[in-house]
């Protein structure tokens, strides 16, 4: 990108000098056969004064050549000096285009510049490539389920904080093994909102990385299993949702793609329960979805309570249920939503918000909270 925009401002004089030394003349050769003084042709030629109307008649003659071409040469010549701002103004909006400057300037992803050349460096540092003229590469291991192009530059750029502040957050070395033997124990934070403060510790105890950013303007995600390498895993979530139903469902749908996919995965609108318009491949999805919603409660046990309690869901036998299970009530109320058993309004009041205690927890980006320095 940093040449891309860069026309090459060519002088007519050094087609001439091309001329001259295919013939073997010197400047003074010339002057002679076109009649004009030596001086006057080498300020031509060092490009200081223009090819007017009677020197290119004079150079069409000599060289065998039209006027025209020695006149468009000039043009092109005077056009290309004075597209310099010009040239500054589109690559400036070539990296306007190519990441969401004006909101990673107002997180403090990067700084705020005046130069291009010095945005141009922010943002090579941001994304760590020497060279913007390809999109920035996620890590990527086993398979790929999702592609950098199909990401929007605001989605790109929210990965890449969540790998820089992952960088921060320290944690065992990765196993899988290790990490489906600690899902019983992590479904314990699901009882109360302020045990949310313990779960990054606790899945930095397994080797996953957590970090909670706050997501950009007309992103969507929800949340993204990332890999920093091929041993790294990373979680990222935006809580775009604070309800505690729906962070624990993003958590989950999260730790399934890492334990089961390896790639980048981004998911986004989780709320929908539709498949992300960025997964290609959707049966991946579709597992993500269906074990994160039975991870904190079986799917055979919420058939029973459903069909003993149907359609009378009191806040009492919604209650007595969580407390049997030792999970919070908004996790069955977010089932029963889900399932269209009871409205998406109703018993809203059983819904706790989780930013707060998780927060307290995590290392973020956002939320009213000061970005660390780079």
């Amino acid at each position: 990108m940093a040449n891309e925009f860069i026309n090459a401002a060519i002088p007519p004089g050094e087609f001439i000098q091309d001329e001259l030394d295919e013939r073997g003349w010197t400047q003074e050769d010339l002057a002679r056969v076109i009649g004009k003084h030596a001086p006057g042709l080498n300020l031509i030629i060092t490009g200081k004064r223009a090819v007017t109307l009677e020197t290119a008649q004079l150079l069409a003659a000599a060289f065998g050549t039209s006027p025209d071409f020695w006149l468009n040469l000039e043009t092109a010549y005077q056009v290309a000096k004075a597209t310099g701002p010009t040239t500054d103004i589109q690559q400036r909006a070539k990296l306007f285009e190519y990441a969401p400057v004006k909101e990673m300037e107002k997180r403090g992803w990067i700084r705020e510049t005046t130069h291009t050349s010095d945005l141009f460096a922010e943002l090579c540092k941001f994304f760590r490539v020497a060279d913007l003229n390809e999109p920035p590469p996620l890590s990527m291991a086993a398979r790929q389920s999702v592609s950098e192009s199909s990401l929007t530059s605001p989605q790109v750029a929210w990965c890449y904080r969540a790998l820089q502040l992952a960088q921060s957050v320290k944690a065992e070395a990765f196993s899988r093994e290790k990490l489906r033997a600690a899902l019983p124990e992590l479904k314990a934070f699901a009882r109360y909102p302020q045990s949310a403060r313990e779960v990054p510790r606790f899945l930095a105890s397994c080797g996953v990385r957590v970090v909670a950013i706050e997501h950009l303007q007309k992103t969507k995600i929800d949340g993204a299993a990332l890999w920093a390498d091929s041993v790294t895993p990373i979680i990222a979530l935006s809580l775009r949702y604070g309800r505690m139903d729906y962070f624990w469902h993003t958590l989950e749908h999260e730790i399934d793609h890492v334990l089961n996919d390896g790639p980048v995965m981004i998911d986004v609108d989780l709320s929908t329960q539709n498949v992300s318009e960025w997964a290609v491949d959707t049966i991946v999805e579709q597992r993500a979805n269906s074990n994160a919603a039975h991870a904190l409660i079986e799917r055979e046990v919420l058939d029973s309570f459903i069909a003993r309690v149907r359609p009378f869901y009191s806040k009492e036998r919604i209650n007595q249920f969580a407390n049997r299970l030792k999970i919070h009530p908004s996790i069955i109320v977010g089932q029963l939503q889900h399932r269209g058993e009871v409205g998406w309004q109703a018993n809203r009041e059983m819904l706790a918000d989780i930013r707060k205690p998780f927060l307290a927890g995590v290392i973020a980006d956002g939320f009213g909270i000061i970005p660390k320095a780079r």
